[in-house]
């Protein structure tokens, strides 16, 4: 499934609880981007903060447990870990009543955390954590003192971001994720007047000078820009029981895939068996197989 699983990877942001009517889950993006390319057997390291709380011991437990380094994972004593309110539709889209603040909103700069970047190859991070000015500060000192491979997961949660920040965010990166309305906005603010995804993806390239963008479409899949190209999914057909989580997975899938195996086309199939896969169940972090992976993607073998 993967040439190369010695790349080391570094994800960045807030983990939290996600509290929906009746469960109570772990998550947070980069958190469930760190558990899915574990699950693929790359080494992983977590930064971000937890609060000195039964939350926080409890997600420092799990991440842990399941073989993610914790090293860069900050205790705060004057902070509550995160929690998120899901709301979900009908149709299993989710909205998100997030608290502020929380720990992870606080993570401060430490020679530690910039040994952890410095030593990694991928260096994964969102623009949710963002939001607050100390965070913020301890991601662009980041971005700026390591040599890594950078991927910016664009993650819109208003009212918690600025042009200004994705734009920064934007120049450091290697790597850009979106999805279809995150891309029109953005490319809307930045001066674009089109409403095409494939223009609008060459627009950002030029405007960030970055060569490689992704952008999901939901069930209609997504279009994959790598070094000059395009490439397309047109997704797949599943009964969808949540889509927590499920962008989080196809990035995970998307970006192991591409820089250990250097398929696009394979890449973004893949990656998009592995987001429906994750819509298909409940939660962000459902346990899949690689055998689960090819049937899904092969089923008449």
């Amino acid at each position: 499934m993967f040439h190369n699983k010695d790349l080391k990877f570094v994800s960045y942001g807030e983990v939290l609880f996600d509290v929906f009517k009746t469960a109570k889950k772990i998550g947070g993006a980069p958190l469930n981007l760190a558990l899915r390319i574990k699950s693929f057997g790359f080494p992983v390291t977590m930064i971000s903060a937890v609060g000195n709380d039964k939350d926080g011991s409890t997600l420092v437990d799990y991440i842990n447990n399941h073989g993610i380094n914790t090293s860069g994972i900050i205790i705060k004593n004057n902070y509550d870990t995160g929690v998120v309110i899901v709301e979900l539709s009908k149709s299993g889209s989710a909205t998100y009543t997030i608290e502020y603040p929380s720990a992870w909103d606080k993570i401060e700069i430490n020679q530690s955390l910039k040994n952890i970047v410095s030593s990694s190859d991928v260096f994964l991070y969102g623009s949710l954590a963002c939001r607050d000015e100390v965070s913020r500060t301890t991601l662009y000192s980041l971005l700026e003192n390591n040599k890594s491979y950078k991927v910016f997961d664009v993650n819109l949660r208003a009212p918690h971001y600025k042009i200004d920040t994705l734009n920064k965010l934007m120049s450091h990166a290697d790597f850009i994720k979106f999805n279809d309305e995150e891309l029109l906005e953005i490319s809307a603010e930045l001066g674009s007047t089109s409403k095409s995804i494939e223009e609008n993806i060459h627009f950002i390239s030029q405007y960030t000078n970055t060569d490689s963008i992704c952008v999901t479409k939901g069930k209609h899949g997504a279009v994959l820009l790598w070094k000059g190209i395009l490439y397309y999914n047109a997704g797949f057909l599943i009964k969808v029981i949540d889509t927590v989580g499920a962008g989080d997975s196809f990035l995970a899938s998307l970006i192991t895939q591409l820089l250990s195996n250097g398929n696009p086309q394979k890449a973004i199939d893949f990656a998009c068996a592995v987001g429906s896969i994750v819509a298909g169940h409940e939660g962000a972090n459902p346990e899949i197989k690689e055998e689960d992976i090819y049937r899904f993607l092969y089923p008449q073998q």
